[in-house]
């Protein structure tokens, strides 16, 4: 294997079979999953989404809470024309949605604080939060960049995640009933040359998810592998297994609110993985402590 090419002479369904979890895995959306399964349902909640002026946030999260029902859909990134665009495009699909385009830098506490001031006015409140804006970095090894290269992705991946996380928890109290989605990355388990920054920033946004579940009882927190889907970060060497699809991730998403899902709460997932199979592991995965980032070494006496 080489740093351009690290998964060279591997199986196109690698990346899904090699940190399967389930025996069945998936690379597009199923029944158990499908946004029009009326177990799904988003009726009357609202959702903000993060990274939704493209890629998984538009085609595949907003799309997915739109087709359950959501009343409300806050569309964040940085590119208030292409949120516009989206959401005159959905609006048209959806029509008994409201979707509400906010431009805002997930980087800067203030642009935050200002979107927040904005959804509380449109709605009050929030039931879902989808922390999907991300950054990948320069495929460099740390002796060829700077300090400040590999912190970049940082300022996104963890900084913005942790800033709409509390925004959103001030937004709903300590009484009503939520969910937050981090939209994390197998790559944060791994150790892969030149992606230092990216692998290291989705490891504490996993982390970080069973902070926020220990804290917070009204809150369920769950961090979630989307799948390998081909995005505008997708490096060159990754592509011919990116054929996951971005309803997926979304329809996944959309199982982690419902009540089937609560045993999940500071885990972490794949969408790839059966969402099935996981509620029959339930007792399994919540006695033996598993889908936890956690120092798993034996004392040798």
């Amino acid at each position: 294997m080489t740093a351009t090419d690290p998964l060279q002479g591997l199986p196109d369904d690698y990346v899904v079979t090699s940190q399967a979890f389930t025996k069945q895995t998936y690379r597009d959306v199923y029944p158990a999953i499908d946004p029009s399964n009326p177990a799904l349902s988003q009726k009357g909640k609202v959702v903000i989404i993060t990274g939704a002026s493209k890629g998984i946030g538009r085609k595949g999260f907003a799309r997915s809470f739109a087709i359950a029902g959501a009343k409300g859909i806050v569309l964040i990134a940085r590119s208030l024309n292409q949120l516009q665009e989206a959401a005159e495009e959905l609006g048209k699909e959806f029509p008994k949605t409201q979707f509400l385009p906010l431009a805002c830098d997930v980087r800067s506490e203030t642009s935050v604080k200002a979107v927040f001031e904005q959804i509380r006015a449109a709605f009050g409140t929030a039931d879902v939060l989808v922390n999907n804006a991300g950054a990948s970095d320069g495929g460099q090894p740390l002796r060829s960049t700077s300090a400040a290269a590999v912190w970049e992705p940082f300022e996104i991946n963890l900084k913005g995640s942790l800033l709409m996380v509390h925004e959103f928890l001030n937004l709903i109290g300590t009484s009503n009933e939520a969910t937050i989605i981090n939209v994390s990355s197998a790559m944060g388990f791994i150790v892969m040359p030149g992606k230092t920054s990216y692998c290291l920033s989705k490891l504490a946004l996993t982390q970080l998810s069973q902070f926020i579940a220990m804290e917070n009882p009204n809150v369920r927190a769950v961090s979630i592998h989307p799948g390998t889907i081909m995005t505008d970060i997708t490096p060159p060497w990754l592509a011919r297994f990116s054929r996951d699809t971005p309803a997926l991730a979304a329809g996944c998403a959309l199982w982690l609110t419902t009540k089937e899902a609560s045993f999940l709460n500071g885990r972490y997932v794949s969408a790839n993985w059966s969402v099935e199979e996981l509620a029959q592991r339930s007792a399994e995965i919540v006695e033996g402590k598993k889908l936890l980032v956690q120092h798993t070494g034996e004392l040798a006496y």
